[in-house]
C-alpha cells in the first residue's frame, strides 16, 4: 500500500531561540540562557512532522535567496518532503521567528514573515497539481489568507479533505470556513474565532461545540495543552483525551506535531477519534525536546507512547 499523500501550504521560518529562566514582563530586560537556531515555521513543521510519520508530503511555500532560505529548504528536503513547490525569492528575506522559551516549556513567539507574505493565489494555481495529487490538504495562517483560501478551494473542488490550523489567531470569513473539513485551534485561537467571548465556564467539549456552531465547520478539534484535546464532529460522537504525563521542556512545535499526526492518521483511514489520539501523543512527545523540527517524533515513538 502506498503511503498517504499530504500537501501542506504554509510558512517556512528560521527560529531564533533563547532559553530563559522566565519570560520578561513588558519593558523588562533579563539575562537569558543558551541561544540556538532551528528550522521552523508552522507549515514546514507540519510538513516535516507528517513526512517523519511516513506520509508522502509536498509543501507549497516561499523563502528568500539567503542563508536561512537555503537552510530551510535543505532541512525540509532532508526530512523527505517534496520541495519542488518552495520557491526562493531574490528581493525579500526568509521568514524568521524570535522565540523565548522558559524552563516550564512555555514560550512567546514573534514572527517576521518575510517571504511567507509573498505567497499569492497565482502561486497556488501554479502548484495546484500538488494539491490535487494529495489525499489531504493542511493549512495554517502564517501565509496570506487569499492564498490559503485559494488552496482550500482547489482541494474542495477536487474532493480532498481540508484541515485548517487557525494560527496565528485571527477572525476568518465564512467563505474560507465553508471550505474546511477539520478545524484545529487551541483555546486562545478558539476564543478569537468566537469573537473574543470567554468560554472558561464551559467544558472543553462544550467549547468545541460552540465553535462548531459559530464557524459551520463539520468537525472541530480543540487542543488544550496539558489538558489534552477534544473532538466534536457531525459524523462522530464527541470525544476527549487526557494529556500524556511527560516532562515538558519546550512547547514550540507541539501544536504542529498534533496537526500533522492527526492528518496522517486520518489520511491512513483511521477514525477521527483514533486520529485525535495520534495527535495527542505526537504533541506530548514534542514538548520533551528542544527546538521545533528537531523535536518532532517518529512513528515508532508515537506508537510506543500510545501502547504504554
Amino acid at each position: 500500500m502506498h503511503p498517504p499523500a499530504i500537501c501542506v501550504v504554509g510558512s517556512l521560518n528560521m527560529d531564533l531561540v533563547i532559553y530563559t529562566p522566565r519570560l520578561p514582563v513588558p519593558g523588562e530586560t533579563i539575562s537569558g540562557g543558551p541561544f540556538a537556531t532551528y528550522p521552523g515555521g508552522k507549515g514546514a513543521n507540519q510538513a516535516v512532522a507528517a513526512a517523519r510519520l511516513g506520509a508522502q508530503v509536498a509543501m507549497i511555500g516561499r523563502v528568500g535567496q539567503d542563508a536561512f532560505g537555503a537552510a530551510m529548504q535543505a532541512a525540509v528536503a532532508e526530512a523527505g518532503v517534496n520541495v519542488a513547490y518552495i520557491d526562493a525569492l531574490s528581493d525579500v528575506a526568509t521568514g524568521v521567528a524570535l522565540i523565548a522559551v522558559e524552563t516550564s516549556g512555555q514560550n512567546t513567539i514573534i514572527i517576521a514573515p518575510g517571504a511567507n507574505d509573498r505567497l499569492t493565489p497565482a502561486d497556488i494555481d501554479a502548484a495546484a497539481d500538488a494539491i490535487t495529487a494529495a489525499n489531504l490538504l493542511v493549512l495554517q495562517l502564517e501565509t496570506p489568507l487569499p492564498a490559503v483560501q485559494r488552496a482550500a478551494a482547489i482541494a474542495r473542488s477536487a474532493g480532498k479533505t481540508v484541515i485548517l490550523n487557525p494560527a496565528p489567531a485571527q477572525p476568518l470569513s465564512s467563505d474560507l470556513l465553508e471550505l474546511v473539513d477539520y478545524l484545529i485551534p487551541n483555546e486562545y485561537e478558539a476564543t478569537i474565532l468566537l469573537g473574543g467571548g470567554t468560554t472558561e465556564d464551559k467544558h472543553p467539549i462544550e467549547q468545541a461545540e460552540a465553535l462548531q456552531v459559530a464557524t459551520g465547520v463539520s468537525s472541530v478539534v480543540l487542543t488544550l495543552g496539558a489538558q489534552g484535546a477534544t473532538l466534536v464532529g457531525s459524523a462522530t460522537a464527541p470525544d476527549a483525551v487526557c494529556a500524556h504525563q511527560v516532562k515538558a521542556i519546550d512547547a514550540t512545535a507541539a501544536g504542529d506535531a498534533f496537526v500533522a499526526a492527526f492528518a496522517v492518521a486520518l489520511s491512513e483511514g483511521r477514525s477521527p477519534p483514533e486520529a485525535l489520539r495520534w495527535g495527542n501523543a505526537a504533541g506530548a512527545l514534542t514538548t520533551t525536546r528542544l527546538g521545533a523540527q528537531p523535536a518532532l517524533p517518529s512513528r515508532a515513538e508515537i506508537e510506543r507512547l500510545m501502547e504504554g
